[in-house]
């Protein structure tokens, strides 16, 4: 096991645990406000300080990190969902109108990137954690596709798919049983990437006030709330930015020591 994995899987395992935690407990309600508190720093009594509305920031972390990951994993579920099948079909028909109608229509999801789809849905339906997830769920599915359809293709042509394809099997049947289980392993560390990408893509909506609104707390919307207080309490902006780091740098780690794992050419090059 690379110390990639390790330390991937081990920042997730903290953030995941400290999302799980928040269902059950945290050490402040983050729905009280403590004025006269507000701006604290870090000390026995809050341990990361507080912040403009004397709301404690390790409270804060722990319901944003159930936030952030709710969002970016029904995100990637979506991309997984429908990107996938549309990118073994896209294989199985290669060449065929199908295919190139499937192709053209990632091309253009791909040119409205995830912010300006979310623009587009919070200009007609409104703000919202729910609405973040659709856009940034709607970007995922042509990259799932495109992957997809890449690595099946080239198991089109080998031999255990050509021996079943003289058994008579229907393309639709070979794309379940034979090709989606040899590109699996893919789809998860591919998976995993899209899953950070997610947690980058959420904070960012948040900020810009397009994705979980208040009461809900958001890693984003804290460091928006935070930006005109940085030389006054710098810590309601790093803690929270250095969080998003944290988790986005784990989650890589995680994708990285994955890829390794499953291909062992490349373990062999890095060693």
């Amino acid at each position: 096991m690379n110390k990639s994995f390790v330390i991937g899987a081990g920042l997730s395992v903290v953030f995941l645990l400290l999302a799980l935690l928040s269902f059950v407990w945290t050490p402040y309600d983050i729905e009280t406000l403590d004025i006269p508190n507000k701006l604290q720093g870090l000390s026995g009594s809050h341990l990361l300080g507080t912040d403009h509305f004397g709301r404690d920031i390790l409270s804060m972390i722990m319901m944003g990190a159930r936030t952030s990951i709710a969002v970016a994993l029904l995100a990637v579920g979506i991309g997984l969902l429908l990107g996938v099948p549309l990118g073994l079909i896209a294989a199985a028909k290669h060449g065929s109108f199908l295919d190139e109608l499937i192709m053209r229509g990632n091309d253009l999801v791909f040119a409205f990137p995830s912010l300006v789809i979310a623009i587009l849905i919070t200009a007609v339906f409104g703000a919202s954690a729910i609405n973040a997830i659709i856009a940034i769920g709607i970007f995922n599915i042509p990259v799932f596709a495109r992957l997809t359809r890449a690595a099946a293709l080239p198991l089109w042509e080998r031999d255990f798919v050509l021996a079943a394809r003289v058994c008579g099997k229907p393309p639709a049947r070979i794309s379940i049983e034979h090709i989606l289980p040899n590109i699996t392993n893919l789809m998860i560390v591919q998976g995993t990437i899209q899953f950070s990408l997610g947690i980058l893509a959420e904070a960012a909506l948040s900020y810009i006030g397009l994705g979980a609104q208040p009461p809900t707390a958001s890693w984003g919307r804290m460091l928006a709330d935070a930006q005109t207080l940085v030389s006054i309490a710098p810590h309601t902006a790093l803690v929270p930015g250095f969080t998003i780091l944290l988790m986005v740098l784990g989650l890589n780690l995680l994708g990285d020591g994955l890829r390794d794992w499953i291909d062992p050419k490349l373990r062999l090059i890095r060693t």
